[in-house]
């Protein structure tokens, strides 16, 4: 546009020039609107999201502490990503962390640390304030583009075809302030949030070092990479300045040099070992426990990889040896019950979800489900009734959770019971952002409904809710 303004003729210029005005003032009304929060069902479809009891209870058992210190409430969701590098972020609600991270880090510290940073943006109002100032740099670009293309058209009109080089330079050199403006205001977020991560850490009695040795993984990681930055052009310190900022703090706490109880260090290593043998690593999780090969962590992922590998009789040999030596361990209870369902025994399943179910203190859906699904499985018309209560259940806890609800539709189904089957459909459709699915099963729910039911009323709730603000696929 820069240039079709320079080579136009003088009449010209005035009619282009209110053109872009036109143009700029659309687009800024656009980029001006308000950022919406991203759904649950929005970042499902994004990001590749995994369940699991055993470490979702450990994680918001690292969070809960932290989130108490800093005032907020200490059930917020921490989700967990399938992704391998070492990350963590939040989205306004909710915190997300790698399984990476939990993975890599050695110690339940670092991993705490790691939240603590993540609720100090909590607690900060970050992504609000973000917000803010991601209009102040769109205002500033398209300032920087209106007097650009002004001292353009200017240019142009007077036959100063300096003035018109000019212009455009503006325009580029608007684009790069509002970037870099923007960009400074997200490293200051990220150190007020590092700061926060050592006052919450110090309130809970509990070290710092283990923020340390994160940032000091990236520090390896970016000399290693042989990578040349612009401290300037990136949205957080560099892990040198961050240490430098840090440790001088984290060493005036009475607890820098405190170690982590050695149970909560036994269950991280237990979850590591889950992770590791999840990705079926023999020789990762060999590495990972080489100081001590016959431990609990290294048998609990001997005994995953057994399963996940398709050797069921062998694998059942390893987890009941487990189960004997920790029997009220709902988490080896429920690889017992995998397990045999994967040597299809769904009965002797099902006694061990239950027992998983009865010992699990947080009282997991994931478990609870689990129980409903392997009763399913076992056939009969009364463990199919008896599955839809264990299944409704564990949807009470967490009515969110997609997948239970083609469980119950399957359930549903087994008994004959169209309408509430179809409506398990709608829900399993909705809570996963598939709208379009949603409607066609809530249509179908509701003809085989009582008109005005509980059941028939959510169906209607469905429908309302993708008419007027969902989106539809």
């Amino acid at each position: 546009m820069i240039k079709q303004l320079c080579r136009a003729g003088k009449a010209e210029v005035a009619v282009l020039y209110r053109s872009v005005l036109l143009r700029i003032f659309f687009i800024a009304l656009l980029a001006f609107q308000p950022l919406l929060p991203v759904s649950a069902q929005a970042q499902g479809r994004r990001i590749p999201l995994i369940r699991d009891a055993e470490i979702e209870a450990l994680v918001a058992d690292y969070a809960r502490p932290v989130l108490k210190a800093a005032k907020l409430r200490t059930n917020i969701e921490v989700i967990l990503v399938n992704d391998r590098s070492f990350n963590a972020f939040v989205d306004g609600q909710r915190i997300f962390v790698n399984i990476g991270a939990l993975m890599q880090a050695e110690t339940p510290n670092e991993i705490i640390g790691v939240i603590a940073h993540e609720v100090g943006h909590l607690a900060g109002g970050h992504q609000q304030r973000m917000r803010e100032q991601l209009k102040k740099a769109q205002t500033l670009s398209v300032i920087g583009m209106l007097v650009g293309i002004g001292a353009a058209a200017t240019g142009a009109a007077s036959g100063n075809g300096d003035a018109g080089a000019a212009g455009s330079g503006i325009v580029a050199g608007s684009s790069e302030l509002a970037m870099r403006s923007l960009l400074h205001y997200q490293r200051s977020e990220e150190t007020a949030a590092d700061r926060s991560a050592i006052v919450y850490l110090d309130r809970t009695g509990q070290s710092a070092k283990g923020m340390l040795t994160t940032f000091e993984r990236f520090s390896n990681a970016l000399s290693f990479s042989g990578t040349r930055v612009d401290p300037y052009r990136v949205s957080h310190p560099l892990p040198r300045d961050r240490i430098a900022t840090l440790e001088a703090l984290a060493k005036k706490s009475p607890h820098f040099n405190k170690k982590d109880p050695a149970g909560l260090q036994r269950r991280h290593d237990m979850v590591r070992a889950k992770i590791v043998a999840n990705y079926g690593n023999l020789g990762g999780l060999r590495r990972m426990f080489a100081a001590d090969p016959r431990g609990l962590p290294a048998r609990y992922g001997e005994a995953i990889l057994a399963a996940e590998s398709g050797s069921p009789q062998i694998a059942l040999g390893k987890v009941r040896a487990l189960v004997s030596e920790q029997p009220q361990n709902p988490y080896f209870q429920e690889l017992l019950g995998d397990t045999l369902i994967r040597a299809n025994d769904p009965t002797a399943a099902a006694a061990a979800y239950k027992k998983a179910a009865a010992f699990d203190k947080r009282n997991s859906s994931i478990l609870r489900i689990s129980y409903g699904r392997a009763l399913l499985l076992s056939g009969g018309r009364n463990n199919a009734a008896q599955a839809v209560n264990e299944i409704k259940s564990g949807l009470r806890h967490e009515p969110e959770f997609a997948a239970g609800y083609r469980i119950l539709a399957m359930a549903y189904g087994q008994l004959g019971k169209t309408g509430p089957a179809d409506l398990a459909m709608a829900d399993m459709h909705y809570y996963s952002g598939a709208y379009g699915q949603a409607r066609v099963f809530a249509v179908r729910a509701q003809k085989n409904l009582a008109r005005n039911s509980a059941d028939w009323l959510r169906a209607q709730d469905i429908l309302n809710v993708t008419e007027k603000g969902g989106r539809r696929r």
